[in-house]
């Protein structure tokens, strides 16, 4: 009995790290440019049974049938839970498989070293993806992502990431500041990017467990979190401009 609860358990937990990368996106434009990424993992596709005929719904079945993905068809109302957008999933979603996706505890686990970039209420969908195409591009480990109070991946991120999503390890949090004092504990320094700081970017000398905070579009970094931070430090600017788009400057920490 002990035996088939630990087995319950193991298999519990191994189908929940399963799903824990799983991303359900939606729209018929969407589904089909993933379907036609061979680098993209596909767990299934979902279909509303209400659905009219139409070329990108037939283009659509035929790669999911060329490449033997399961699907599932469904009443709009159930689809709806699905996509999680009733007005926008145009009758059909797709789950892929993020590999890269995981967290804090597993990641600590297998580094370390590191440089992460950590993002503090980013909540416009571009920036988001913009960062990641930067970091994926650049010198980052990983980026360390909240689940509530900031943009989520999406249509619209995947898209200004140019694909990169698929390539850059991204580690989930529901609780930004608690997973940086996790970090913080086992020797991690954490910089917040403030405009408003004295030191300059280039100036320090970080360390081999080094994240960096970049906070909201307008509000910057949160107290709470600025609070766990090492220092403050700026990007310095010219000809009075007073700061740079969070993308922009996450391009610049990612090639430093």
């Amino acid at each position: 009995m002990v035996k088939n609860k630990v087995q319950d358990s193991e298999a519990y937990l191994a189908k929940k790290a399963f799903f824990d990368k799983v991303l359900t996106i939606y729209g018929r434009n969407a589904v089909l440019e993933a379907l036609e990424d061979e680098a993209v993992s596909i767990h299934k596709l979902h279909l509303s049974n209400s659905n009219k005929e139409a070329q990108v719904l037939k283009t659509i079945k035929q790669l999911a049938q060329k490449r033997a993905i399961e699907v599932a068809y469904h009443d709009k109302q159930s689809l709806s839970r699905i996509s999680k957008n009733a007005k926008q999933d145009q009758g059909v979603a797709l789950d892929i498989v993020l590999e890269h996706f995981g967290d804090e505890e597993d990641f600590r686990n297998r580094h370390q070293h590191y440089r992460i970039i950590a993002l503090d209420g980013i909540t416009n969908p571009q920036n988001l993806g913009m960062i990641i195409r930067s970091c994926a591009a650049g010198n980052v480990d990983a980026i360390l992502l909240p689940t509530k109070g900031a943009a989520q991946i999406s249509p619209l991120v995947i898209k200004a990431s140019a694909g990169t999503l698929f390539k850059m390890p991204i580690v989930k949090t529901s609780n930004l500041a608690k997973t940086l004092t996790l970090f913080r504990e086992e020797g991690a320094a954490i910089y917040a990017l403030s405009s408003h700081a004295k030191h300059s970017y280039k100036e320090q000398n970080y360390s081999k467990k080094t994240i960096f905070v970049l906070g909201n579009e307008s509000k910057g970094v949160s107290r709470e979190v600025a609070s766990l931070c090492n220092a403050s430090i700026a990007i310095p600017m010219r000809r009075g401009v007073e700061s740079l788009n969070v993308a922009v400057t996450a391009s610049l920490l990612a090639f430093l």
